[in-house]
């Protein structure tokens, strides 16, 4: 039992933060703070030595994550199963920031260049229907075609990313990203 908590104050607490009551989230992290704060750092034992982040900082970015989550499903429970769901979502979460962070600058944003004929399309939001136009067709050709460019374009992840995303290899990603180009390219110049 934690300090100033009754028997049903996480089941409660737990109940109005799956509805999306950032006062609830800001208060199970109050309530559970030691325990988030032993979680982050044992986490953080894992991490290289010149990491820029605290257990405390790790602790705060888990805080700004909950407080944005609109609402969760699954059913109440008693107190002590919501605990441990709240810390298993909050683990989760935390491991996610880790990975988030660890990502080089460089990473988090990726510029795909398409050739310079790609450089002549109407600007704008027709522009931005062309696009989603032309992933509409891409898609009906392959589904795969479609998620590998918006994996690629605008998730940022990497060939071997998505890959293990997809559970296909490297190669298969490749392939699919260069017809996929190539096609848009086309697509999209023809259109212009």
């Amino acid at each position: 039992m934690y300090p100033g908590s009754e028997p049903n104050t996480v089941a409660r607490l737990m109940a109005r933060f799956r509805g999306g009551d950032k006062a609830a989230a800001r208060q199970l992290v109050e309530l559970f703070y030691p325990e988030l704060r032993r979680m982050a750092a044992a986490r953080m034992k894992s991490e290289r030595t010149e990491h820029t982040w605290q257990p405390t900082v790790l602790v705060n970015e888990l805080y700004l994550v909950l407080v944005k989550i609109k609402s969760l499903g699954g059913n109440a429970a008693d107190s002590d199963q919501e605990k441990a769901a709240f810390l298993g979502l909050s683990g989760q979460i935390m491991k996610r920031l880790l990975i988030d962070h660890a990502r080089p600058l460089y990473r988090h944003a990726v510029k795909v260049q398409f050739q310079d004929r790609m450089d002549s399309l109407v600007g704008g939001v027709e522009s931005l229907q062309q696009v989603k136009d032309a992933l509409s067709r891409l898609a009906a050709i392959d589904p795969n075609f479609r998620t590998i460019v918006e994996m690629k374009v605008f998730g940022g992840l990497t060939g071997d990313e998505i890959a293990k995303e997809l559970g296909c290899s490297p190669r298969s990603v490749a392939t699919y990203w260069n017809f996929a180009r190539r096609w848009l390219e086309k697509e999209l110049s023809d259109s212009s």
